[in-house]
């Protein structure tokens, strides 16, 4: 066997298909490197927002509170953006002449296009002026400099237009899965000439913005796409390369690919871990926990589950915003219950997003002498029967031990005793395709990184900023409707529901919009950007967050520049960074 490493990549590379086709996957290789699914990018994209607090073991606590938030911060993908972007020049500028059919040629230079405006709006988004590379680099260099955010925009949007042109309606060999084509292409473009627009007001990119959406919904068809009709089905693992799914980073246990090491329990690297980050640590429930006289709850007895596949490895990193407000026209409302997910009566998506249950999976037995157990009864807990802890969305009288007067097997936390260790964990990605052996392991279901039901939201956006609210309003009861439907109604029911959540043009605020973005997308990595993209983000975290709120200014809508970038920079100018930092 002959064997020829290469540890670099040179401009001859990319005269061949299998250059190109490597340069491709290379670049969708590092989303999973350092964006979605790791640590570090999901605290960017979540923390210190209107609808996330911090977990008792919230990592990076600057991005939650903005207090000292400095360039050393927030710089999750920023090195792998360039690296790919590099990798995709190389691309574009050198394989315009391989040795392709035409048809299969434009096909791959589009794919690249598609992704050098994927990692290009990523950062633009984030820090504002950044640099700006459309050449291949060859030789190294310790200069560099800002470009302004417009230019940045242009290519973004010329690169999506083009795509959005010579990529094929569904993902088609060798780009399969859920790989970019023509309504993904389009949707991204639609939500950067939304973003520019917000910027500067135009409504020109508001408009286009709204007639993309419209044109991907009406050719849904042709483009294999729609949603399900329970919400709940959008987040089935067997759904995750489905209608309702545009755009994915893949995962997989098999080990030819180099990234899982099975049975090692990964914490960390270029893994899907994004379960786990939303999860409280459930196993430390004692059975007999109980409400101390100061009225804090107290854990006491043998464990009252063991951690295990169904509900995930509890990392305690995130936590829905759940705190009372303490002051302003907010005080003592709760975010998500008492303002995002208000209607949950109707609403399926609460009930498809957090866990209320975890179901028994240890026989512990308790004795009515053990300390602690008020309940005076002896039981021991039936697996796969008895709850073990109940975690309602409204109060119930004799918490933690007993509902009303009846004696409660497990433990019941309801909202008045949630805090950074006890709250409500995300279901959405939980993965049972794992090993009981292997229940620590990272997921290896793909990230969704777009839902097609984020094609209405845009468009709702787009009309709302065009001053359509007549069409804002019927995109966003597309979204809403579904969000009634419930297996367990009947008939009747599911018609009577979805009539409750339909609303009319002078329901359309911005505010209800990022409401309906929290219901609809809570914990999917959207919500750093969705604030910042509607110039919301101060506003919204003074008004909902306690954590971020004291601290968080004008300012902190642009990401520091990170300060390995700035260290690099010892040639010519120097790179200067955001203001403020």
């Amino acid at each position: 066997m002959e064997e020829h490493p290469q540890s670099a990549i040179y401009p001859s590379f990319f005269n061949t298909p299998a250059g190109v086709l490597g340069g491709i996957a290379g670049a969708y290789n590092i989303i999973r490197q350092s964006t979605y699914g790791t640590e570090g990018f999901s605290s960017m994209m979540n923390a210190g927002t209107d609808d996330h607090l911090a977990g008792a073991s919230a990592s990076s606590i600057r991005l939650y509170t903005y207090n000292g938030l400095n360039s050393s911060d927030a710089s999750a993908g920023w090195d792998n953006a360039y690296q790919a972007i590099n990798t995709l020049n190389g691309v574009l500028q050198y394989g315009q002449s391989v040795d392709l059919d035409a048809t299969t040629r434009k096909q791959y230079l589009a794919q690249a296009k598609f992704m050098r405006a994927w990692w290009y709006f990523l950062l633009v988004q984030q820090y504002g002026d950044i640099p700006l590379h459309t050449t291949f680099i060859t030789v190294p260099t310790q200069a560099d400099s800002r470009s302004p955010a417009a230019d940045v925009y242009k290519l973004i949007i010329q690169d999506l237009t083009d795509a959005s042109t010579d990529l094929p309606n569904q993902p088609t060999t060798p780009f399969l899965g859920k790989a970019a084509c023509k309504p993904v292409a389009q949707f991204l473009l639609a939500k950067a000439l939304l973003t520019r627009g917000w910027l500067n007001n135009t409504q020109a990119d508001f408009q286009q913005a709204y007639s993309i959406c419209a044109d991907i919904i009406a050719n849904k068809g042709a483009y294999g796409l729609d949603l399900w009709q329970d919400y709940g089905d959008a987040f089935n693992p067997a759904n995750d390369y489905g209608k309702e799914t545009l755009f994915v980073s893949d995962h997989s246990a098999d080990p030819k690919y180099g990234l899982y090491n099975v049975g090692a329990g990964d914490s960390g690297g270029p893994v899907n871990i994004l379960p786990w980050f939303y999860n409280f640590n459930y196993p430390t429930i004692g059975i007999n926990t109980y409400l101390s006289t100061s009225g804090v709850l107290t854990n006491s007895g043998t464990a009252d589950m063991l951690r295990d596949v169904v509900y995930g490895r509890p990392y305690t990193r995130t936590r829905p915003n759940s705190d009372k407000v303490t002051s302003g026209a907010n005080a003592g409302k709760r975010y998500v219950l008492d303002q995002a997910f208000v209607n949950r009566d109707v609403d399926s998506r609460y009930d498809n997003t957090f866990f209320k249950a975890w179901i028994s999976n240890t026989a512990t037995t308790n004795s009515s002498t053990s300390a602690n157990n008020k309940r005076g009864i002896d039981y021991t807990m039936q697996i796969g029967i008895d709850t073990a802890i109940y975690m309602p969305d409204f109060e119930i009288p004799g918490a933690p031990q007993f509902i009303g007067a009846k004696p409660f097997k497990g433990v019941i936390i309801p909202p008045s005793l949630w805090n950074t260790l006890y709250f409500p964990s995300v279901k959405k990605f939980m993965d049972p395709s794992r090993a009981a052996a292997n229940f620590n392991d990272p997921s290896t279901r793909p990230v969704v990184i777009y839902r097609f039901s984020d094609v209405y939201l845009i468009a709702a956006e787009a009309a709302f900023k065009a001053g359509d609210l007549s069409s804002a309003a019927t995109m966003l009861n597309v979204v809403r409707q579904r969000a009634a439907y419930r297996k367990t109604n009947t008939a009747a029911q599911n018609t009577a529901a979805a009539a409750a959540m339909v609303i009319t043009a002078s329901n359309v605020t911005l505010d209800f919009i990022l409401d309906e973005r929290t219901r609809e997308f809570y914990g999917e990595c959207h919500r750093w950007l969705d604030l910042v993209r509607t110039r919301s983000l101060v506003r919204r975290v003074k008004a909902w967050n306690n954590e971020g709120g004291p601290y968080i200014q004008d300012f902190q809508m642009l990401r520091p520049i990170p300060q390995t970038e700035i260290d690099r920079v010892v040639e010519g100018p120097k790179m200067n960074n955001n203001p403020g930092y």
